[in-house]
């Protein structure tokens, strides 16, 4: 008699596998463990690998039954899923009979699976894409970030008093009754007047204050405000102007274009941020069509994806979105439970773009070769410089070089789809203008 094996759906997803085994193959497989145990240990009164079977079976046989038993699940479970070409995604709940030396034994074993999916609609996705037109205004407001990244703050020579738009370095105390409050003195603190840093008392107390005077100011702390020990408390401060700068901005012209541009001249310049600026839109555009080409074939696929990769991507979801948060929280910030339902969709929605595209790379024969790993892995362990050396032996673990692989795969089949979509271009939407008669 062979293997037996039967394949029961429970679900799409779901299936119930149960085998049963010849008892010459039990058999076989408790001759092999007692014979591996006889060469292992020693009882007292029998040569090294002589010890008789029944010897060992009175003080060894419950541990040998459950090795048998485990190997025995082992083997056949997975002949069985090769055999009927199961794509196993979750840890099998195993439920077995009494295993007997010389009967037969039987198990059976529920796990989850891939969904099987038929492909349809996939290419000729269609899709329009806004016409890249980058504007006068927006190299404008380009050039403008740059020239304000390269300002500087001179001092106010002409006046004593602070004003709206400064930037001052103060001292200030500050008291809670008749304790002061943690954190409550500062010396040489650098704020914009007006630019929002502090509590609007103290940003108001701040404009028209002189230089080297002290002056008094009373403020109450938010209800909500981060600091706990501060929230809802009146506070009393004390603070002294003691300097006064204003930013200034190098002029946009072809000295600062050379500087700070790499450029013969400003209008060569202004050409140089346009490319860029066309090189980023087209890079958004590319990821958000690829975003809505994963969205329509998802919608043209309607199938539920296996709970168990769901629940692994949405606990590795959760880990980055703590490891992001750190220990504190903002006041209004979502509870974990709200936030575990929302990456829950989200994880819903990557585990299918993934089967998706791991289907249709296998219908399209999209592939990466070794050689193409290891020359990603190697512009990696470049980009990372002081880590290079951790990141290969990183990529030395196969695991990692696999996971890699199937994301190059995952990236060049959405490509493909995009490549295949019929994509129109349409010019961009005339901006909106607020109607002054139009009343909300």
């Amino acid at each position: 008699m062979t293997m037996k094996i039967d394949v029961d759906e429970i679900s799409p997803v779901r299936r119930k596998v149960r085998v049963e085994l010849p008892r010459d193959k039990v058999a076989r497989e408790f001759a092999k463990a007692y014979q591996n145990l006889s060469q292992r240990v020693r009882v007292k009164g029998f040569r090294a690998g002589k010890t008789p079977r029944n010897v060992l079976q009175g003080i060894y046989g419950e541990e040998i039954k459950g090795q048998v038993r485990s190997q025995l699940v082992e083997d056949s479970l997975g002949e069985a899923i090769k055999e009927r070409g199961l794509q196993i995604v979750s840890r099998p709940e195993i439920e077995a009979e009494e295993l007997t030396d010389g009967a037969d034994f039987s198990f059976s074993a529920v796990f989850e699976i891939k969904p099987e999916i038929e492909l349809k609609n996939y290419l000729g996705v269609e899709l329009e894409k806004v016409k890249i037109a980058i504007t006068d205004e927006q190299v404008d407001q380009a050039l403008k970030r740059i020239q304000e990244s390269h300002a500087r703050l001179e001092p106010v020579e002409n006046r004593e008093i602070a004003q709206a738009g400064d930037f001052v370095t103060l001292d200030f105390t500050g008291t809670i009754g008749a304790k002061e409050f943690p954190g409550g003195k500062a010396d040489n603190y650098l704020i914009q007047v007006g630019g929002g840093q502090t509590l609007p008392e103290f940003d108001k107390a701040v404009d028209g204050a002189r230089r080297g005077e002290a002056k008094a100011v009373q403020v109450r702390f938010p209800d909500d405000y981060a600091n706990r020990d501060l929230a809802g408390k009146t506070a009393d401060f004390t603070l002294v102007v003691q300097e006064i700068k204003q930013k200034v901005l190098p002029a946009l012209d072809d000295e600062f274009a050379k500087e700070h541009g790499e450029c013969g001249s400003l209008d060569e310049m202004k050409s140089k941020v346009r490319g860029r600026l066309e090189e980023e839109f087209k890079k958004y555009q590319d990821e958000d069509l690829k975003e809505r080409i994963l969205s329509r074939v998802i919608e043209r696929h309607g199938f539920t994806p296996p709970p168990a990769m769901v629940e692994r991507q949405t606990r590795y979801l959760m880990e980055r979105y703590q490891d992001r948060a750190g220990e504190g929280s903002a006041p209004d910030a979502p509870s974990m439970e709200e936030t575990r339902k929302a990456l829950e969709a989200r994880a819903m929605r990557q585990v299918q773009a993934t089967l998706l595209v791991e289907k249709t790379a296998q219908a399209e024969n999209i592939e990466v070769q070794e050689t193409e790993v290891q020359e990603r892995i190697e512009v990696l362990v470049r980009a990372a410089g002081e880590r290079g050396k951790t990141m290969r032996q990183y990529y030395s673990r196969q695991e990692a070089r696999d996971e890699l692989r199937s994301q190059m795969i995952f990236d060049r089949t959405l490509g493909y789809l995009v490549e295949k979509a019929n994509v129109k271009e349409v010019d961009a939407p005339p901006p909106k203008v607020d109607d002054p008669d139009k009343k909300s």
